[in-house]
């Protein structure tokens, strides 16, 4: 019994300082933590606060779009699609193409979830920030953000933080309690969203490569038959587009 109860409250400390921790700020860079985003000012008195973070290959304007998209019937949520249909928060998986029809969200707009209560948008600063306002909803206020903030030209450190405050110490136990539930999903989110953003960017300078290849292989069959005749310098302009298109018009590998 009592080396029972060393092993519970053992494991209880180790969860509580080193796992806790480092769950509560994943990713995130010494400038994250120390960063002031949109929403800290909604909830100064916060129980809980937890900033994780993800390195992006792409610019914000390639992030943004997915997350402005985020919701039930929407773009879906970007993390373990099966849990959040299991639960009732989805109903499909998440979108892995930009939806124009989501891409227009203000302040004040409900982004759905299928169980629950929707997340109200408190503050939008496009390419920039989106901040949801859950307080006042309950016995647990919350205010959830994202944030973009360019690295370099090709690089965006993408930011989730939550700030929490638990009105009751019942609150304030359930929090804990599916902290490590939390951690998993916005982790998920934040990768999910990674790679989707890193896709398309990667998608679009695999096209501009082979358009760049395609142009260069017809000029060059252009400059190599200066006086042919129309049909033959036709031909070739056709064997040099196959050539460069690559095996069965797949016009190349996309590894340039």
């Amino acid at each position: 019994m009592i080396t029972t109860l060393v092993v519970v409250l053992a494991c209880a400390v180790v969860y509580w300082f080193p796992v806790r921790r480092w769950m509560s700020r994943w990713g995130s860079t010494p400038s994250d933590l120390r960063r002031v985003m949109a929403g800290d000012a909604l909830l100064g008195n916060a129980t809980y606060s937890g900033t994780l973070s993800v390195s992006v290959n792409a610019p914000r304007e390639d992030i943004w779009p997915w997350l402005v998209q985020l919701g039930y019937q929407r773009g879906g949520l970007y993390s373990y699609d099966w849990l959040d249909r299991l639960f009732g928060y989805l109903d499909r998986p998440s979108a892995t193409r930009i939806l124009p029809e989501f891409q227009h969200l203000t302040v004040g707009d409900e982004i759905p979830l299928g169980r629950g209560p929707g997340w109200p948008v408190g503050a939008i600063e496009p390419y920039r920030s989106l901040v949801l306002d859950m307080r006042n909803m309950g016995g647990i206020d919350w205010v959830w953000q994202f944030g973009l903030y360019p690295v370099d030209e090709q690089r965006t450190q993408l930011v989730s933080r939550s700030r929490v405050y638990a009105r009751t110490v019942w609150a304030r136990l359930l929090t804990s309690v599916i902290e490590p539930a939390g951690f998993l999903m916005t982790r998920r989110m934040l990768l999910g969203i990674k790679e989707r953003a890193e896709a398309r960017d990667t998608g679009q300078r695999a096209r501009n490569a082979r358009t760049v290849r395609l142009t260069s292989a017809l000029s060059q069959a252009g400059d190599s038959w200066p006086h042919a005749p129309l049909s033959d310098r036709v031909s070739a302009w056709t064997s040099r587009a196959n050539a460069a298109a690559g095996p069965a018009g797949t016009m190349g590998s996309a590894q340039e």
